[in-house]
This record gives C-alpha cells, sequence and structure tokens, in this order.
C-alpha cells in the first residue's frame, strides 16, 4: 500500500511539473518566435491557456492540477494554423509550415469563388482597411492620392476624375460589391462622391476586364467591398473627422448579429465650406462675411448627407444580401460682385442625388459549386439652378436664361449572375454567366428629353490546370445592344508557378491578352444643346471603342521567420482603336465621332518588406502616353511620365500606436499641341510631390481611437500647366491639384457586446 501512494504522489508531482511546448519551421526547423498557442481543455470546464513563443519559439504551461486531454491551436502570420488534441505529459514540438496566402487576404473581383490573391489568375491590388484607417481617407479621392499608375485631375465644379495606366477614367469601371456606379460627368464618376465609411478593402485589377463586366473596363476596374462581418452581437461605432481647411464630418454605424442574421445602418455628413488660395487656417472664424470678392471661392463649398442600411442572412452554404443607399451633395458656386457697384453676383447651386438598391444571392449550391446573383436598381439626379442675387437684401431670383438651369436624370437596372466550379482536385473549371444593364437618360439636354439603352450579354470562361504550376484562362463575351453593334469581346490569362510545392519562396509569371471595350454613352449618342452660346449634338451613328491590351508581371515573395519580402516587376500596352472624341464637323456644330486613336505603355517596379510590426513599400512606373500628332508630325511618338510612391508604417503594440507616413511624386506631364495656323507646340504639366503623416493611438481596451496628423506636406496647391484650360477652369497657366497644406484629427468610438 505504501508503495502505492509514492507511485501516486511522483505520478502527482510529474503532472505539476510545468511543461513546454516549442514551435518550429517546418521549412528548415527554426524556432518561430511570437507564434500564438490556445490550449483549451476537452470535455471539461478547466481553464484555458493562452501562451506566446519566446526567442526560442518556447512557450511554457501553467502545471495543470490533473491529467487533461487538451486542443492546441498554434497560429502565426505568413504560416497555416496548426490544430491537435493530446495530452500534456510532457515537453511537446510542433511544426507548423509557411503559407503563400499572407494576412489571410481575401478576393472577389473576377474570382469563380472567393480565393487569396496570390492563387488569383489575375493580379489584384488590394487596399484594406488598415490602410484606409491609416491614410485618415474619407472618400475614393483621398485613398487613391497614394496609388501607383493612378493620375487624380481635378475639377472645382464636375470633382476628381482619375486616369490609369495612362488612360482616361471613362474607361475605369467602378463598381460597389460588383454594382456598376453611374452618374458620369464629362464621362467620369466623381471619385469625392464615394465615401468610405462602410467599406472594408478596395479591389483593384489594371487592363480590361470586359468580358467580365462589359463597358468601361477597358483600363481597369475597381472594385468597393463593404462590410458583411461583425465579430460581436451588437457593434455601434461613431466617428468624427476635422480638417483645417474647413471640413467637418461625422458617421456612425450600428450594427446587429444574432444567429443567421445581420442588420447594419450606416451613415454620416460632410461638409466642407470652401478654400481659396491666401486663406488663414483658423479654428473659429468670428469675422463677419463681407459680400465682396471674397465670396468667390476655388474649391467651392460642399456639403453631402449619405446612408446605407443592409440586411444578410446566412443559410448553411448561401448568403442573401439586401442592400439600400442613399447620397445627397450641394456644392455652392459664389459669383463675384457684379460691375460697376458690386451689389449683385449670378451664384450657382448643383445639388446631385444617389438612390442604390441592390439584393445579392451567393455561396455554394453544391460542393465546390458556386453561384453568384444580383439584381439592381440605382437612379442619379443632378439639377443645376442659376439665381441672380442682390448683395444687399439677399434676395434670390431664378435666372431667366435657360442655358443656366439643367436637370439630367440616369436610371440603370443591373442583372449579373454567373455558375462556377472551384474543385482544387480537377484540372478544369469553368465560369458562365449573364449581365443585362438597362440605361435610361433623361434631361433637356437629351434629344427628345428621354432616352433609353439596353444591353444584353452572355460571358464564359475555363480554368485548365494541364501541370499543377500553370493555369490557362481563356474568357469570351457576347452582347446584344439596342443603340450599337457590339463587339466579341475574348481574353486570355496565363499564370505560371515555378516552384509550386515550395512555400516560403514562391514567383509567380502571369500574362494576359484581353479586348477591351467602351460603348458610346447615352449622352454621345443622344445629347442635344443648342442656343446662342453651344451648338454640341450626339451622334447615334457612334461605334464602341476597343483595345488591344498585353500585360506581363512577375512577383515574388519570401517568408522567413517573421519577415516578408515581397517584389514585383510589371509592364503593359494598350492600343485604343474608334475612341470617341468631341469634334467640330460643320460650321459650327461639334458632335462626337470615331476620330481617336490612343496607345499607352509603361513598367512598374515595386518592392515591399514587413518585419514584425513594421511595413514599407517603395515602388516607380514609367509610363508613356501616345501622341497623335506623331502621325503627321515631328514629334515624339510616346511621351513619359515617371511615379515614385512610398508607404512606411509601423505599430508600437505595448502602446496601441501606430505611424504611417506615405509619399507620392507625380512626374511631369508632357504632350504635343497644333494651333489654328498648325504650328506645332509642346504642353506639360509640372511634376509634384504629396505626402501624409499620420498618428493614431488606441485607449480603453481599443474602443476608443485618436488620429492626428498632416496632409499634404509639401503644401502643393496649384501646379504650372502650359495651355491648360477646360470648360470650367480658366486657361491661367494652372492646375488646381491640392488646397496646401492641411492639419487634422479624428476621434472614433466602438462599443460591442457578445
Amino acid at each position: 500500500m505504501r508503495f502505492l501512494l509514492s507511485i501516486m504522489f511522483l505520478g502527482w508531482c510529474f503532472l505539476l511539473k510545468a511543461q513546454n511546448i516549442t514551435v518550429l519551421s517546418k521549412d528548415d526547423s527554426s524556432p518561430i518566435p511570437f507564434a500564438h498557442i490556445i490550449l483549451k481543455p476537452v470535455n471539461s470546464n478547466g481553464k484555458e491557456q493562452v501562451l506566446l513563443t519566446d526567442d526560442n519559439g518556447q512557450a511554457k504551461i501553467e502545471p495543470l492540477t490533473m491529467r487533461q486531454q487538451m486542443a492546441v491551436t498554434i497560429s502565426f502570420v505568413g504560416h497555416e494554423k496548426l490544430r491537435d488534441t493530446t495530452y500534456i505529459d510532457s515537453d511537446k514540438t510542433y511544426y507548423i509550415k509557411a503559407e503563400s496566402q499572407i494576412l489571410n487576404q481575401v478576393v472577389v473581383t473576377g474570382q469563380y469563388a472567393p480565393n487569396s490573391p496570390e492563387k488569383a489568375v489575375h493580379k489584384i491590388r488590394i487596399i484594406d482597411e488598415k490602410k484606409i484607417e491609416s491614410m485618415a481617407a474619407i472618400n475614393l479621392r483621398d485613398v487613391l492620392t497614394n496609388e501607383m499608375n493612378i493620375r487624380l485631375s481635378q475639377d472645382n465644379i464636375l470633382g476628381t476624375s482619375m486616369s490609369l495606366q495612362g488612360v482616361s477614367g471613362e474607361n475605369v469601371k467602378i463598381l460597389v460589391d460588383g454594382v456598376p456606379m453611374i452618374g458620369r460627368q464629362n464621362g467620369n464618376i466623381d471619385l469625392s462622391q464615394i465615401n468610405l465609411n462602410n467599406i472594408e478593402r478596395i479591389e483593384i485589377i489594371e487592363g480590361p476586364m470586359s468580358v467580365s463586366y462589359g463597358t468601361n473596363a477597358l483600363a481597369g476596374t475597381i472594385n468597393l467591398i463593404t462590410k458583411k462581418q461583425q465579430k460581436k452581437t451588437v457593434d455601434v461605432g461613431v466617428n468624427s473627422y476635422y480638417e483645417s481647411i474647413g471640413n467637418y464630418n461625422l458617421t456612425g454605424r450600428v450594427g446587429i448579429q444574432k444567429g443567421k442574421n445581420m442588420l447594419a445602418v450606416s451613415g454620416g455628413r460632410n461638409f466642407f465650406d470652401g478654400w481659396k488660395d491666401g486663406e488663414q487656417f483658423s479654428f473659429f472664424d468670428f469675422e463677419p462675411q463681407l459680400a465682396d470678392s471674397n465670396r468667390f471661392y476655388s474649391w467651392k463649398p460642399k456639403e453631402q448627407y449619405f446612408g446605407e442600411a443592409q440586411y444578410i442572412y446566412r443559410f448553411d452554404k448561401l448568403t442573401l444580401n439586401y442592400k439600400g443607399a442613399y447620397f445627397k451633395e450641394k456644392i455652392t458656386n459664389r459669383g463675384l460682385p457684379r460691375a460697376p457697384f458690386g451689389e449683385t453676383a449670378f451664384d450657382d447651386y448643383y445639388n446631385t442625388w444617389r438612390i442604390d438598391n441592390a439584393i445579392y444571392l451567393n455561396g455554394e449550391v453544391a460542393k465546390d459549386k458556386n453561384i453568384n446573383v444580383l439584381a439592381a436598381y440605382n437612379d442619379y439626379k443632378r439639377i443645376k439652378n442659376t439665381y441672380y442675387k442682390d448683395l444687399t437684401t439677399l434676395q434670390e431670383l431664378l435666372s431667366e436664361n435657360p442655358s443656366d438651369q439643367d436637370t439630367s436624370k440616369f436610371t440603370l437596372f443591373n442583372s449579373r449572375g454567373t455558375y462556377s466550379t472551384s474543385k482544387k482536385e480537377t484540372k478544369l473549371n469553368y465560369e458562365v454567366g449573364y449581365d443585362v444593364n438597362i440605361e435610361t437618360a433623361y434631361g433637356r439636354r437629351i434629344e427628345d428629353t428621354f432616352q433609353r439603352i439596353e444591353d444584353y450579354a452572355a460571358f464564359a470562361s475555363l480554368e485548365y490546370m494541364p501541370v499543377k504550376s500553370l493555369t490557362i484562362r481563356p474568357g469570351l463575351r457576347y452582347a446584344y445592344n439596342t443603340a450599337y453593334t457590339s463587339p466579341l469581346i475574348p481574353s486570355l490569362n496565363l499564370k505560371f508557378v515555378p516552384n509550386v510545392k515550395k512555400v516560403n519562396a514562391s514567383g509567380t509569371f502571369r500574362f494576359s491578352y484581353a479586348r477591351g471595350f467602351r460603348a458610346p454613352s447615352l449622352k454621345e449618342l443622344y445629347f442635344y444643346f443648342v442656343d446662342i452660346n453651344h451648338n454640341i449634338k450626339g451622334n447615334q451613328d457612334l461605334k464602341a471603342e476597343y483595345s488591344h491590351n498585353f500585360s506581363l508581371a512577375y512577383s515574388y515573395t519570401k517568408i522567413k521567420r517573421s519577415k516578408v519580402y515581397k517584389v514585383e516587376a510589371s509592364g503593359f500596352y494598350n492600343d485604343i482603336k474608334n475612341m470617341i472624341t468631341l469634334a467640330q464637323t460643320v460650321g459650327t456644330e461639334f458632335s462626337y465621332t470615331n476620330l481617336g486613336e490612343f496607345k499607352t505603355t509603361g513598367a512598374n517596379l515595386s518592392g515591399e518588406v514587413a518585419i514584425e510590426h513594421l511595413k514599407f513599400s517603395l515602388g516607380g512606373s514609367y509610363i508613356g502616353r501616345y501622341n497623335t500628332l506623331s502621325e503627321t508630325e515631328d514629334v515624339e511618338t510616346f511621351s513619359f511620365t515617371p511615379e515614385i510612391r512610398s508607404s512606411v508604417l509601423y505599430e508600437v503594440k505595448k502602446m496601441d500606436l501606430t505611424l504611417a507616413l506615405f509619399y507620392k511624386y507625380t512626374g511631369k506631364l508632357p504632350n504635343f499641341t497644333i494651333d489654328a495656323e498648325d504650328n506645332v507646340s509642346q504642353t506639360f504639366m509640372d511634376a509634384y510631390h504629396t505626402a501624409d503623416l499620420t498618428i493614431t493611438k488606441l485607449f480603453w481596451k481599443k474602443r476608443i481611437s485618436l488620429g492626428v496628423g498632416s496632409k499634404n506636406l509639401f503644401n502643393v496647391r496649384d501646379v504650372n500647366a502650359v495651355a491648360a484650360g477646360g470648360v470650367h477652369s480658366s486657361n491661367s497657366g494652372s492646375v488646381p491639384v491640392a488646397m496646401g497644406r492641411t492639419y487634422f484629427a479624428s476621434l472614433a468610438f466602438n462599443i460591442g457586446a457578445k
């Protein structure tokens, strides 16, 4: 009996002895520090332990009071998660394998099913929520200022437009959860109208995606993905933002998730009181506003209201989602006092409304068989009114000149559906789909005040893997349009991974050929604006623009312990035919014609390093734009522009502090023009530098976030541009880029309950 008691005592002491868990790399058996270990008792109410490995990859377990079976979960960034169930009665060693999917990112644009960007055939650039917050970005314009191959242009009435790969924004498809945005002015969507209050990430694909998304996806596609998940049952957030140029913003979100249901409501108000060069920064301005030339602002006062409601129901493998959104904007353009006494002025008001509704059904209908169906209805209206204002009595009268008033209304019904397979064990997967777009336009400047255009398309593609390292994806789209003849759209994508079995270091080649197209818009087909000052008519015989795009890209990623290294190099060539151009036809009449031919070419090189809590990136590009005059004059065929961008993101975990710095150099933009006397001259827009700095601190268990910083550190305002000018900007030799150096502060509260 005494002998048995001794054995039991020794066994009890053995159980009380602390044990170690060691985590090593499966590739080279090196220790992995800062690996996350969770020990949870199986079929017991015992204590759960959360551990972190030291520099030797070891973590010490607290002594157990009895022999228990434990569920072990080990995770570390850049490595596959490991799970095990065992009795911890001795030291344990686990080996975890590196994986190429970094930071668990997922993309959906152009994919058969949600996928990692490394496995996608297309080269997809992701702007995640962390970067959006680090940039203190309010709208799409803010976040794209630091992106490569993207150049922004500013019209202080029409808003912010962009070019991608040197191609204008009317050839860029902008989607929100896969639904096209409408309401283009001069062919462009105003990026400052696209708020990021409820956006989780932004996916950018350069080059044509016309097979999947149809017209306007000639230069590239930008897809904004809204938030669809939350970790807490109730999630409440409020965010306030102030910027020294007179921005006062307030947004909020309430989300409730219970079982298979989720309901989220968000909204806010953005207010900008206008800015002009020479304006002095002041938190509070108690000076009276005189009715003199100071009432005129180069950057117009703007007020926005927006809201969104979203309901999601999750079946076992399918998700049903409804989303409704509302947006209203008012831009005020106060005119200069009129001579000789300055007691009257003409003021313009631009009011914009957007109402968007969409319903989605997506997920698996069977194992590795997916559907993705949406139906959306978008309504856009813009009204311009000009008033004759008495500056002594402040009385306003609507101008009697018909050309001073304008109402434009566009609607779009869009339905898109795909059926695809995503089997990992087979060599062949495919996708088939349809795309229906019915668009209407209403306005006094539209022929017969109302027009309608319908487009019905079918598309298909397949992914064939003859060997594990090679993926071949051909695609084809056919469409019928009620207003013009649609071209047949083919594409071919190749992805080659030489060392497919190597997970801690991998290189990927991607090649693509795609034919893109841009359909004539309703305005270009049916615009009619004839008065004493204007004679512009649409052209119903227009053909669709089409392009040939070739691109080649190589990316290399290496993961070594807690470090991630990434290098990317790429090049592209665009050849666009039948470009639609507004040209003088007969006498003083202007009309849209298929006169243009345009080409762009370029190369990019970028690198990224992530070392624990530090992330650094640096990249450059060199883009050439075709000079049409080179066909008849002795000028260069391409004019090239350099770009350089960089960012640094550093997290101080112990202090819950994040520092972020973003920099971009936008190079000189040259071009050639010919005057009325057939004299060729060179035009250009000067180069400029932009940089933003942000510091963010978390408080109260990360429920409160305080951000401060400065935007446009180099104090860029107007940039010299020889022969610059346009419909809404004078030929003054400069173009607006930014409002000088600004300072901002944001305060966010996020309170939730499980």
